[in-house]
């Protein structure tokens, strides 16, 4: 049988991941009335906000960037299942533990080493907005390319967990399977 605390340890990541995809889900409707205080500022009462407009792309990259592992956990990323749809749970676990490992954690790692040093630079500037009346944190910004993929390998490691559970189960590999 599969050693109960790896399954505790993806319940586990999984419930804080889906929290934090549940809670930034929350700046959908703040980046929309971001947007409607701008319109209303600029067009009622001639007033421009450098801040304001920088804040929704800060928050367009921060709902991206940390809801991206809740996508992935929801299995609501774009995936080519022509064949993939018809195959056992089996064969989709065995599938989705070798993308993991070839693809996910890979590409990961990739972005988080080639990030690196240009977000250092970026905190040891304290890198700010090129406008004066811009935000002052882009070094805040920049960090969502080194959390974004650890975020990734941290879900995946949990449905690394799920997948490797299910291939070590004793089911036949039919096509009744397929229907789960």
């Amino acid at each position: 049988m599969f050693p109960d605390i790896l399954t505790k340890i993806a319940d586990h990541l999984d419930r804080v991941l889906d929290q934090l995809g549940q809670s930034i889900s929350w700046l959908n409707l703040l980046m929309a009335i971001i947007v409607l205080v701008i319109v209303v500022l600029r067009y009622w009462l001639s007033i421009g906000s450098v801040a304001l407009q920088e804040s929704i792309t800060y928050l367009h990259a921060a709902l991206f960037m940390l809801g991206i592992s809740y996508t992935l956990q929801h299995n609501g990323h774009v995936r080519v299942d022509i064949f993939y749809r018809n195959f056992s749970a089996r064969r989709r676990a065995l599938v989705d533990l070798a993308g993991l490992i070839m693809f996910l954690i890979p590409t990961c790692v990739l972005i988080i080493v080639s990030s690196w040093d240009y977000v250092n630079a970026s905190w040891a500037t304290a890198e700010r907005s090129e406008e004066s009346s811009g935000i002052a944190f882009i070094y805040g910004l920049k960090t969502l390319m080194i959390i974004m993929p650890s975020l990734l390998i941290v879900q995946g490691i949990a449905g690394g967990l799920r997948h490797a559970r299910q291939l070590r189960l004793k089911q036949p590999n039919s096509d009744a399977e397929s229907s789960e």
